[in-house]
């Protein structure tokens, strides 16, 4: 049975959150118990997957405290196993992979505004690249607007810790542990939070001796904890949720096996006041800490007391008295806020409500309607009234009175106007380019959010036990696949048109001009203007403009303009602009789609690189191995280039054909197949072919020997990216054919240099083209080995060509095209 009711639409902008699943009854004793605890711990690192998922899983779930997990980045430097995304998109994959990693562990999830550069070695190179005033504001602002009890980090704030970025999280969580007292540091924060002494801060690690102490730490006390224990409510132990949590992190191939059995951890004292036993020593997590809340403690242990398995339902009376003493206190303080918030998320959950928006479309245009699906239904037998719902376009509720009935769906059809102000989805930290290693964000409340708060939103006003609760949902998108079931998208305000270049980097190796593709699409439906390429003085594109007609949405046109470069090398930018009733739109629609995440849509501008470059290419038929996801495929292809992808039917064929074969990064470590055809490669080279490898991690290799000789990898790098190159062999023909390799060819290099040089190698047999060191370090000659073999030629490079390709970086495409080539007939 179904109730259809006529309403008007109100959106509201909030954090989005994911769909709250149903709780089984364990789950909701569990939180229930978690109401008398008001202990928080904040736990601080730097990256995604730095976490300890164990230790906040037994935070969270056996010691039942408000956990948070501040990672300083978004994990943009990180390498992707699953796909070609680098810097900020594979900082969006692994935004929502912490999400749905906090998700199992009960842990809050919040980032700074630093942006991960890729790896470094120290903390001054670190504090050098980021602004360091700004980041260290970003932890005082956490610290007191979470309000920990504890803090936590992860690593020691020195070399011991490894990585820059390691180092630096540890460094500034300690100076955070300070200021956040000062009412003088930061003082803007104050609008909105206070500030907060933290009682302790600890360094977790997995050894009782915290070998090589520095001599300030030589006294310091540590103690121990077991946080490997079984859980008999939520029926698994803690390293099996912690499991769970990390191999959320898949885009970096963090799939874990649970440990079970006991496992102790290890936390050195390192600011505030030492622990003796555990880590809340001399902190109060009871309601103790809140001034006439004795009631409020006595409910709860009644309700834990009392609560019944089989009817969740008959908490409800409890639970609506403790929320009446709850409100009788200070609301403004951050323990009675958080509980309120934990106690109305039991309530529905015991009330057995379920309630979302769906918009029959997954994105619409600001000042568009759309049309809506509301579904409610309440699974117990507690009486619940719904009261009113509000959405954006009315000022005023839409009052209903409606009385549900047990088990009974409410459907409502709507029409919705979309407010003209609505802001594109793009996620917040992205709507400006990045400026000294930081995201730029306006607004100082915004800072921490994992993801944005979305400007469509449902709110629903319940009528429970004679009190009233107000639940706000972010519209989403639901369909059915046949294979995977249902799916949840979250809605997007999209631009009403959005035009993207094919390709974003475009290189033209001569004065041969070239073919630019860009996809107008259609945001709705019957939209046309006029397509206009944006070139600098110089280039020159024909047609000149293009007119679009657009019928239906997300309809497509095809639009392609030949490129004429200037004479001489230049590099420029063109960009894309719709011009639609005299409106200029000039935003690409990029959608990053799998399984595991919901669906991500940024709208970077719509722009690409021209590079007119004097580059030689011999070799013209290219075959390549896929690795861990790479565009180098797309840049061999700019350089005019043939490229045949070669899986496992294709290596069983004839390799002569190829006049070079490239493997791409990581392939050696995540191609087993490849171990059954690496003979053969080794015989195409010794036949004559040329075969160039890229960078492989030392470790988990699928083929113990990659080249004809012996070669030992390691994990040597060199990470400024401006590191001097020296020519080691500057008569070799990788430096010298096609192209003339010098000291410029390095100008421009992004993130790095290169990463997993060769450790160790046949000295007879390989030659070392290049040596290069970051500073203070000795030189380091692994980073591109050249071997001649029978009639052919090998090399392994570990210098970073899947980001300098993409990237546009001309030095890189004029070596990758002598590395492809050097074996061509001269």
């Amino acid at each position: 049975m179904h109730r259809f009711f006529t309403l008007a639409f109100v959106l509201f902008a909030t954090r989005l959150f994911a769909q709250t699943p149903a709780l089984s009854s364990s789950e909701i004793f569990q939180n229930i118990k978690k109401l008398d605890v008001l202990g928080s711990v904040l736990y601080i690192a730097a990256h995604p997957d730095d976490e300890n998922t164990l230790m906040l899983s037994y935070l969270s779930k056996d010691q039942l405290v408000r956990t948070g997990y501040l990672s300083l980045t978004r994990g943009d430097g990180g390498q992707n196993l699953i796909g070609a995304e680098q810097g900020y998109n594979i900082g969006v994959i692994r935004t929502q992979e912490l999400l749905a990693a906090r998700r199992i562990d009960g842990a809050q999830q919040f980032f700074s505004r630093a942006y991960d550069f890729g790896f470094s070695k120290t903390r001054d190179e670190t504090l050098q690249f980021w602004d360091r005033d700004k980041v260290l504001g970003d932890v005082v602002w956490m610290i007191r607007k979470f309000q920990p009890d504890v803090i936590i980090t992860r690593f020691p704030p020195d070399p011991r810790a490894g990585h820059g970025h390691h180092q630096t999280s540890a460094y500034l969580a300690e100076e955070g542990f300070n200021l956040a007292t000062d009412p003088k540091a930061y003082p803007d924060q104050l609008k909105f939070v206070k500030t907060w002494q933290t009682k302790r801060l600890v360094w977790n690690t997995f050894t009782p001796g915290f070998t090589n102490k520095a001599p300030s730490e030589e006294k310091n006390p540590f103690i121990s904890i077991e946080i490997g224990g079984y859980n008999p409510v939520l029926g698994k132990s803690y390293t099996e949720i912690a499991a769970l949590s990390r191999s959320q992190h898949r885009s970096q191939g963090f799939g874990s096996a649970p440990q079970r059995g006991e496992r102790i951890d290890y936390f050195l004292h390192k600011v505030g006041t030492p622990a003796q036993k555990n880590l809340f020593d001399g902190i109060d997590v009871s309601w103790k800490r809140v001034k006439g809340s004795e009631k409020v403690h006595a409910l709860i242990t009644a309700a834990i007391k009392n609560y019944s398995v089989n009817k969740p339902s008959a908490s409800l009376p409890e639970l609506l008295k403790i929320n009446a003493e709850l409100n009788k206190l200070d609301t403004g303080n951050i323990y009675i806020k958080a509980k309120k918030e934990e106690l109305k998320d039991l309530i529905q959950q015991c009330a057995g409500l379920w309630f979302e928006t769906n918009p029959n479309d997954f994105s619409g245009v600001a000042g568009d309607e759309a049309r809506i699906n509301i579904g409610i239904v309440k699974r117990s037998d507690y009486p619940v009234k719904l009261v009113s719902m509000r959405w954006t376009g009315k000022s005023a509720d839409s009052v209903l009175n409606l009385a549900l009935n047990a088990n009974e769906m409410n459907a409502f059809q709507k029409k919705a106007m979309l407010p003209a102000n609505l802001k594109t989805t793009q996620p917040y930290w992205l709507e400006k380019p990045i400026e000294r290693g930081i995201f730029q964000i306006d607004n100082q409340q915004d800072i921490g959010y994992p993801e944005n708060r979305p400007e469509t939103k449902t709110s629903y006003k319940f009528e429970i036990g004679g009190q009233e609760f107000v639940f706000e949902k972010p519209w989403v998108y639901k369909s059915v696949d046949p294979a995977e079931g249902e799916i949840y998208r979250p809605f997007e305000i999209r631009p009403l048109v959005t035009t993207t270049t094919t390709e974003p980097v475009f290189i033209f190796p001569s004065m041969e001009a070239k073919t630019v593709n860009i996809i107008v699409e259609a945001q709705r439906s019957n939209v046309k203007g006029t397509l206009k390429p944006e070139i600098p003085a110089g280039w020159k594109a024909v047609p000149e403009s293009a007119e679009f007609n657009l019928t239906n949405k997300y309809q497509q046109q095809y639009f392609s303009f030949i490129i004429t470069p200037p004479t001489g090398n230049q590099e420029a930018v063109i960009k894309a602009v719709a011009i639609v009733d005299g409106k200029n739109y000039d935003k690409s629609v990029k959608t990053i789609a799998y399984q595991h995440i919901p669906s991500q849509t940024l709208f970077p501008e719509s722009a690409a690189r021209l590079a007119k470059i004097d580059v030689k290419v011999a070799a013209k038929n290219i075959g390549y191995i896929a690795g861990a996801g790479d565009d180098v495929p797309t840049a061999l292809r700019q350089m005019d280039c043939q490229v045949t992808m070669l899986n496992e039917a294709a290596l069983a064929k004839d390799l002569n054909v190829y006049d070079a074969i490239v493997v791409g990064v990581r392939a050696y470590n995540t191609e087993a197949y490849l171990n059954n055809y690496q003979a053969k490669l080794m015989d195409y080279v010794k036949n004559g072919g040329t075969m160039v490898v890229q960078y492989t991690i030392p470790g988990g290799q699928k083929v113990k020997q990659i080249g004809p000789f012996d070669i030992s990898l390691g994990r040597e790098r060199v990470t400024e990216e401006d590191a001097e190159m020296q020519f080691l062999q500057p008569e070799n023909p990788v430096l010298n054919y096609p192209n003339k390799i010098t000291q410029k060819d390095f100008e421009g290099w992004i993130q790095e240099r290169g990463l997993y040089f060769a450790q160790d190698w046949d000295k007879k047999n390989y030659v070392a083209l290049f040596s290069a060191h970051d500073k203070d370090e000795p030189a380091r000659e692994g980073s591109t080995l050249y071997a001649q073999y029978g009639k052919g030629h090998y090399i392994y490079t570990g210098l970073s060509f899947f980001r300098e390709l993409p990237a546009g970086v001309t030095g890189a495409y004029r070596l990758f095209a002598n590395m492809i080539s050097v074996g061509a007939k001269r």
